[in-house]
């Protein structure tokens, strides 16, 4: 029986990287993945979309290369190769994962994990092959995507975000069930590949998790570039007619389509029987404290499973945090463990026109703010945005009553890469007056940024 000091189950972004960090503090361990490592993240979620989305916004460039000057005849797409290419990408991040825990002699178990049990020291670590043990467990597993009891996932008409990006050649016509972060990426996705695409969505507004005028505005673009939006519109029911899925719609419309999208949440996934022991949960999320432990002495949990921020970049800064703290009781120097302000955590949206958000949007500001301060740009404003050909959307910066920067909103070009300045100016709890100290270079899309902040003082200098 092979004893670790720590026992990671689950090697996506969050366990995989809290490995490497226990192997660097010269901490035993192992990670326990039954696939491959890198999770729903680096296999079938944000980096093989990442890709398509390279393809997609290139094809679109190309769609309006004669604005730019510049004469392309007949070009098309052939998405078999792209989807070959998505695969490679895939594949070199994955095997390069797998190189480094090779090379740092990390054990990667291949095993699925079904029970834990207690031990008079540490724990008994159940697999459907072996049996291990450990002094400290982390528990990250994940999540997945969540079905419609009437609309199960069959992998051919009623796609999960998973089984989507095995799809290798792209159908006529696609309809998106669920507008939120997911449902909106692969409906622009593919509708700048020249699909057909409708988004059916519950709520009011898409997105609904961002600001309401970041969300009216990529409602505005989606709808330009083609795609028809059914908004406060429920699905009530699913078939399939001559081999093509027909909803049924609340509304009373049906809508059919070759290819349905579901992309509606996710859920927990903790395929673990606990021996002898009951994990505090709450609506199948392991509860944990600020610093990621559960009820059960020694046992952390981190990532989806949590239900705290669902993205790979929270999971990965949770793990690292949990690796200081299990250092810390291990050692007599202690390592400064962070608590994670899940208000400071920035999250992107890889739409076309791109979303990046951190911090309190407008309607948070004013449910938790006695006073705040609203700061906007316009990227038509921005010479590098005008010189990209790209001016669609804004920057939106929001203060409170003593001038520090508690959210940045923005839709446009590279927003996705922008909003690490406002992670790091939301994070450090940066004043106005701090940020004047800054020189933001010219010209670049950041000056959009910068003139945003300065528009909370009325002072944005190329604001009309």
């Amino acid at each position: 029986m092979r004893n670790f000091k720590v026992a990671v189950i689950g090697g996506g972004p969050g366990g995989y990287v809290t490995g490497i960090r226990l192997s660097q503090y010269g901490i035993d361990c192992a990670v326990f993945e039954k696939e491959r490592l890198g999770g729903v993240c680096l296999n079938w979620g944000c980096i093989p979309t990442k890709s398509l989305v390279k393809v997609a916004d290139f094809y679109g460039e190309l769609s309006h290369a004669k604005e730019l000057g510049i004469s392309v005849e007949n070009f098309s797409v052939d998405y078999f190769k792209v989807w070959e290419r998505k695969n490679e990408v895939v594949e070199k991040l994955v095997s390069g994962i797998e190189f480094m825990f090779k090379k740092r002699k990390i054990p990667n178990i291949k095993e699925a994990v079904t029970k834990i049990t207690k031990l008079e020291k540490g724990y008994q670590i159940t697999t459907d092959q072996e049996v291990y043990t450990a002094d400290y467990l982390i528990l990250g597993t994940g999540s997945k995507p969540k079905e419609l009891p009437f609309m199960k996932f069959d992998g051919d008409k009623v796609l999960s975000s998973r089984d989507i990006l095995k799809m290798n050649e792209l159908p006529e016509k696609l309809v998106v069930v669920g507008g939120g972060v997911i449902g909106c990426e692969f409906a622009s996705i593919y509708n700048q590949l020249g699909v057909k695409v409708e988004i059916v969505e519950f709520l009011p507004k898409l997105v609904s998790t961002e600001d309401e005028e970041i969300s009216k505005r990529l409602a505005m673009a989606l709808k330009r570039s083609g795609i028809k939006i059914h908004l406060k519109t429920g699905v009530e029911g699913c078939e399939i007619i001559e081999g093509k899925p027909v909803l049924k719609l609340s509304n009373g419309k049906e809508l059919a389509a070759d290819k349905v999208l579901v992309s509606v949440g996710r859920v927990p996934v903790l395929d673990v029987e606990f021996d002898g022991l009951e994990l505090g949960t709450e609506r199948g999320f392991i509860t944990v404290d600020e610093n990621m432990k559960t009820n059960i002495p020694n046992i952390y949990a981190i990532g989806d499973v949590t239900g705290k921020m669902m993205l790979a970049h929270t999971a990965s800064k949770q793990g690292l945090q949990v690796a200081d703290l299990i250092y810390n009781e291990l050692n007599d120097d202690k390592k400064e463990v962070v608590v994670l302000n899940y208000n400071h955590i920035p999250g992107c949206t890889f739409t076309h026109p791109e979303i990046g958000s951190v911090g309190l949007n407008e309607a948070k500001a004013k449910e938790q703010l006695e006073e705040y301060h609203v700061g906007k740009f316009p990227f038509t404003a921005n010479g590098k945005a005008l010189g990209l050909g790209n001016t669609f959307g804004f920057v939106k910066a929001i203060s409170d009553k003593n001038h520090k920067l508690v959210g940045l909103h923005i839709i446009g070009p590279q927003a996705t890469e922008l909003i690490a300045q406002g992670g790091i100016l939301v994070g450090t709890e940066a004043k106005v007056d701090d940020i004047k100290k800054v020189i933001f270079a010219h010209p670049t899309l950041s000056e959009a940024v910068m003139e945003a902040i300065e528009d909370l003082e009325n002072l944005a200098v190329h604001k009309m």
